[in-house]
C-alpha cells in the first residue's frame, strides 16, 4: 500500500517565490518574503514534532518539499536547507532518545530560526577539526572565539548551532558543539558571490559567542568520531543538500523542454526544436539523469526514515550521494543551456542563473577528495600505513 506523503507547500507559495527570485539574486538581496511566507506556512517547524505544534515530517517528506522549493528558488531553499537541517537532527536524535536537542525542537516552534555555522576556511578536517577556539565557562558554559564561513541565512538568524575545539587540556582535545545567540557574533556584509546571492550567507566572527549549559550538546574527542550526532548531521546535512540541487536540475529539464517547444529551426522547415533528434537526444539525457537523481536522493531519505542498516557502508552512501547529486544536477543544467539556445547566456535568463546556482555544489562538504577517500575505505579498506 503506498504511503500518503504530508507537503505543506502550496503551488500558489512556490509561484511567488519563484517570481521574486530573480530580483533577488540580480540586487544580491536576502528574500525575506520568502522566508516569512515559509514560517506562515509551518515550513520552519517542518521537522518539529506534533507534540510542540510542528508537523512532524519525515526526512523523505522534506527532502521532496525541499526539491520542489529550489526549483522555484535555488538560493531561498539552500538558505532554508541550514535551519533545516539542525532541527532535521535535533528531530532524528530526539526520536531516537537523545534528550539534549529537545531545546533545539522547542525554540523552532516557538518561532527561532536557526544557522549553521561550522565552515572556517582553511579547515579541511571540516567537523573532525576546528579553528575557532571553545572556551569553557564556570558555570559549564562555552564561549566561542574564531570565523566561520558561508553561514546561511546571517540576516535573520537567531540562533546558530556551531563548534570549537576546547584544548585547555592537550592530553584530550575536545570538539565542542553548542547553540549561540547574537550577542558576541558579527556577521560581515561580504557576500558577493557567482551565485547563490540570496542565502546571504556572510563571514561570521565569534568573538565570547557564549552557549549556556543547557545548549552545548555534544563534547567530542577530536578526530572522527562514531556519535549518533555525526550520523544524524551527515545524513540530514547530505541528503537536504542533495535535494536542493536536485531540484536546480529538475527546473532546468523544464525549462529546456519549454524552450524546445517554443523555438523553431528554419534548417527544418520552421518546425519546433522538440521535433529535432539532436535536441531530443540532449534533453533525454538530461531527464534521464534528473530521474536518477531524484530517485536516489528519496530512497536514501527514506532508508534514514526506516532505520535501514546501512552499516559501515552509511557514510559512504552519504557522502557519494552528495557527489552524485551535486554533480548531476550541474551536467543537467549545462544539457539544458545546450539544449536551449545562445538567450540563456543572457544575465537575466532564469538557465543563466540556475548555471551560476548550481556551481556552488562544488564547494559543500564532503568535497571530491573526501568523498572519494570514505568511499574507497569503505570496499577496499583503511589504506596501508
Amino acid at each position: 500500500m503506498a504511503r500518503e506523503l504530508r507537503t505543506l507547500l502550496t503551488d500558489d507559495l512556490l509561484t511567488r517565490v519563484h517570481e521574486r527570485a530573480a530580483a533577488h539574486d540580480r540586487e544580491n538581496t536576502f528574500p525575506h518574503d520568502d522566508l516569512a511566507e515559509l514560517a506562515e506556512a509551518g515550513y520552519l517547524r517542518a521537522f518539529v514534532p506534533r507534540r510542540l505544534g510542528g508537523s512532524g515530517l519525515t526526512l523523505e517528506e522534506v527532502a521532496r518539499e525541499q526539491v520542489r522549493l529550489a526549483a522555484a528558488a535555488p538560493a531561498t531553499a539552500l538558505a532554508v536547507n541550514m535551519h533545516l537541517v539542525v532541527t532535521g537532527l535535533a528531530a532524528q536524535l530526539v526520536e531516537r532518545g537523545d534528550e539534549a536537542f529537545e531545546f533545539v525542537l522547542q525554540d523552532a516552534a516557538d518561532g527561532e530560526v536557526f544557522a549553521f555555522g561550522n565552515s572556517e576556511a582553511g579547515n579541511d578536517l571540516v567537523m573532525f577539526g576546528s579553528r575557532t577556539r571553545a572556551e569553557r565557562q564556570a558555570d559549564g558554559g562555552y564561549r566561542f572565539f574564531g570565523t566561520k564561513i558561508f553561514t546561511s541565512l546571517s540576516p535573520v538568524w537567531t540562533r546558530l548551532a556551531t563548534f570549537g575545539l576546547d584544548d585547555s587540556d592537550p592530553a584530550d582535545p575536545r570538539l565542542v558543539h553548542g547553540v549561540v545567540g547574537r550577542e558576541g557574533v558579527t556577521a560581515k556584509d561580504d557576500w558577493d558571490t557567482l551565485g547563490m546571492r540570496a542565502t546571504q550567507s556572510t563571514t561570521t566572527v565569534l568573538d565570547g559567542a557564549y552557549a549556556p549549559p543547557g545548549r552545548v550538546y555534544r563534547s567530542l574527542p577530536a578526530g572522527p568520531s562514531a556519535d549518533s550526532f555525526m550520523f544524524a548531521l551527515f545524513s540530514v546535512f547530505e541528503i537536504l543538500l542533495g535535494a536542493v540541487y536536485t531540484g536546480i536540475g529538475r527546473r532546468a529539464v523544464e525549462l529546456a523542454v519549454a524552450a524546445a517547444r517554443r523555438r523553431t529551426s528554419l534548417k527544418n522547415g520552421g518546425r519546433a526544436y522538440a521535433q529535432d533528434p539532436d535536441i531530443r537526444w540532449r534533453i533525454a539525457d538530461a531527464a534521464l539523469l534528473q530521474d536518477g537523481a531524484e530517485l536516489q536522493v528519496f530512497a536514501l531519505a527514506r532508508d534514514v526514515d526506516e532505520r535501514v542498516d546501512h552499516g559501515a557502508r552509511w557514510f559512504a552512501q552519504l557522502v557519494g550521494l552528495k557527489v552524485r547529486a551535486t554533480e548531476s544536477a550541474r551536467q543537467v543544467v549545462e544539457l539544458a543551456l545546450r539544449a536551449s539556445g545562445g538567450g540563456s547566456y543572457f544575465s537575466g535568463n532564469e538557465l543563466g542563473r540556475l548555471y551560476r546556482d548550481v556551481l556552488a555544489g562544488i564547494f559543500h562538504p564532503s568535497d571530491d577528495e573526501s568523498a572519494h577517500a570514505t568511499v574507497a575505505t569503505s570496499v577496499l579498506g583503511p589504506p596501508e600505513a
